[in-house]
């Protein structure tokens, strides 16, 4: 099997299931609200080894809608209220899902500026290489302090901080809003269930977490 940001992605109703329950994460409302700012107190301290944006969070309105989602709930860091659906057309979404991190990655420079987000590989067999795993924690904190989230392309289970697993393995799209520990943490933002609108991972996970796909920073 081909191991490309080609690979299709979508949500289906058997990854909702898998997923496991939580409670939502600090700096993301656990509601679908599209225009309500999260209540919870946002840790802004750039130098300080962490740091975790205000997102404006929405759950994806199908099983499809996971790349639109993420890309808007990342771009609501920015103060940017977009339609979702609007999302999904620029992108090319449907039932099958959003193609590719290159499909995410031209509306996110719409929104943003030309050339600000770029899209970066993990081959599946470099996921657990240091240099892979050391861009993508890099990547993650340059992106959060410069006050935009990165939006990743998943597959497969991982799980967070909590021991809690997360099960996509038709694929998904995530957003990520926060770091911890100089970038060791994040914290992601999940479109699939409002009930676990946030949680944190170890970076060197998320890697894994990526490995054949791709992400846009």
């Amino acid at each position: 099997m081909a191991t490309t940001l080609l690979r299709k992605t979508v949500l289906t109703a058997a990854g909702i299931a898998a997923t496991a329950g939580g409670i939502a994460g600090p700096a993301i409302a656990a509601h679908a609200a599209p225009a309500q700012k999260t209540t919870a107190a946002v840790a802004d301290r750039k130098g300080h080894g962490e740091r975790e944006l205000d997102v404006r969070y929405e759950a994806q309105p199908n099983f499809y809608f996971c790349g639109p989602a993420a890309a808007r709930n990342a771009l609501s860091v920015q103060g940017k209220n977009i339609d979702v659906h609007a999302m999904a057309k620029e992108m090319g979404t449907t039932e099958a899902g959003t193609n590719s991190i290159n499909d995410i990655t031209p509306v996110l420079n719409k929104q943003t500026g030309k050339d600000v987000y770029k899209s970066t590989e993990i081959p599946m067999d470099k996921a657990r290489d240091r240099d892979k795993v050391d861009k993508l924690r890099a990547d993650v904190v340059t992106t959060v302090d410069d006050g935009r989230a990165v939006v990743a392309n998943i597959a497969g289970t991982a799980t967070d901080t909590d021991g809690n697993t997360h099960s996509f393995e038709g694929g998904h799209y995530i957003s990520v809003v926060g770091y911890r520990d100089n970038g060791k943490i994040v914290t992601i933002a999940d479109s699939a269930n409002p009930n676990q609108a946030s949680y944190r991972m170890d970076v060197d996970e998320l890697a894994r977490w990526i490995a054949s796909r791709g992400y846009s920073s």
